[in-house]
């Protein structure tokens, strides 16, 4: 099973960006949550956005209103669509897929908020 992140680049604050993550396999179908957490340089990691397999949602303080995480299981695929960014956005972004047995970690994608 391998989750593949894409979606990142250089935006300016205020701009958008929008992150997916593409799960092989039929992990969506097992899960029990899925989401996104962060690592900008020197600090530490930081849940972003987690889906459960019910839909309810939970967003980090920083990115509430801003930041919104949605699921496409025909596509087994997890979005996290991101305004109004700002410069303390700018970090590594991962997404991850908890089932009962394991977690699974995707490779990070940069996003880079600066004018």
């Amino acid at each position: 099973v391998q989750l593949q992140a894409s979606g990142g680049g250089l935006v300016q604050p205020g701009g958008s960006l929008r992150l997916s993550c593409a799960a092989s396999g039929s992990i969506f179908s097992i899960s029990l949550l899925m989401g996104w957490y962060r690592q900008a340089p020197g600090k530490q990691r930081e849940v972003v956005a987690v889906i459960t397999s019910g839909s309810t949602y939970n967003y980090g303080d920083s990115v509430k209103g801003r930041f919104t995480i949605s699921r496409d299981d025909g596509k087994n695929t997890v979005h996290l669509q991101m305004a109004n960014l700002k410069p303390e956005d700018t970090a590594i972004y991962y997404c991850y897929v908890l089932t009962s047995l394991k977690t699974y970690w995707g490779l990070g994608t940069q996003v880079t908020v600066s004018s």
